[in-house]
């Protein structure tokens, strides 16, 4: 593994990145670090922004489709992808997240002034209302925060065993910022819909938003890239083309650790 990540040093800005993530402590108070900028950055206060907090490992085309779409239908003024060092309920595999902030970045500075421009940057903390609290020291007074996630994700916001006090935790959440849900394949928006109407649940329907997804891409998933890197099928129509370079590191990867 170590041998193939070396092919990721070749680039300039791999070792900053490294040293950002690894100065990114998630014992100390929330951090976000920004890392590339969109050419049209909040400057104002009251502004809306999108924040797609995700492990993008690797990005696909749903994720920016997810971007394009809710930036269109809730005017937000600029999109942030953002990557966690510390995920709530995950384990980070792959990619290093310097890697996956490298591809981020290279993709990004390709979309600079086009329909997909947006921002990239990196938190040391998982948890929703730590990013907020972060984000609050790097963007103007009174932005609005709007995340943008999955159907998963939206479950587990609402898992009572990451709540000390579940309604007044989700209070204090509900209050800093809000969601849109995209739909995906196994949870069309009847079933968002189902599952915000529940008695315990159905008092933050007014903060949760939904977006549909076209059906050709709520199938497509970072995991479904994965496998189909490992069986050798093409993955060409679900990344976006500037990161079929870094994806044949990943499937060497794979080739190695497998070997």
């Amino acid at each position: 593994m170590m041998k193939h990540l070396e092919k990721f040093r070749t680039y300039p800005e791999y070792d900053r990145l490294f040293q950002l993530v690894d100065q990114l402590d998630p014992a100390a108070p929330p951090r976000v670090e920004l890392v590339h900028r969109s050419a049209r950055p909040l400057r104002e206060a009251g502004k809306k922004l999108g924040v797609f907090s995700g492990s993008f490992n690797p990005l696909t085309v749903a994720h920016i489709k997810m971007l394009e779409e809710t930036q269109a239908r809730f005017q937000l003024d600029e999109s942030l992808m953002l990557l966690a060092k510390a995920n709530v309920d995950k384990e980070v595999f792959g990619w290093p997240l310097a890697a996956r902030l490298l591809t981020l970045k290279r993709y990004a500075e390709s979309q600079l002034n086009q329909s997909h421009d947006m921002s990239i940057g990196a938190s040391s903390h998982g948890r929703y209302i730590d990013k907020v609290a972060a984000l609050r020291a790097v963007f103007p007074p009174e932005t609005e925060f709007h995340f943008i996630v999955g159907y998963d994700t939206l479950i587990r916001i609402f898992d009572a065993k990451y709540y000390a006090d579940f309604h007044a935790d989700l209070r204090a959440l509900f209050s800093a910022c809000r969601f849109i849900v995209a739909n995906r394949a196994e949870a069309d928006i009847e079933t968002i819909e189902t599952f915000m109407a529940q008695p315990e649940v159905r008092l933050y329907a007014p903060y949760v938003s939904a977006i549909v997804l076209p059906d050709a891409y709520a199938d497509i998933s970072s995991t479904a890239v994965r496998q189909r890197l490992e069986q050798g099928k093409p993955i060409e129509h679900l990344v976006p083309p500037i990161i079929i370079e870094f994806l044949e590191i990943f499937a060497c990867d794979m080739a190695c650790t497998r070997g």
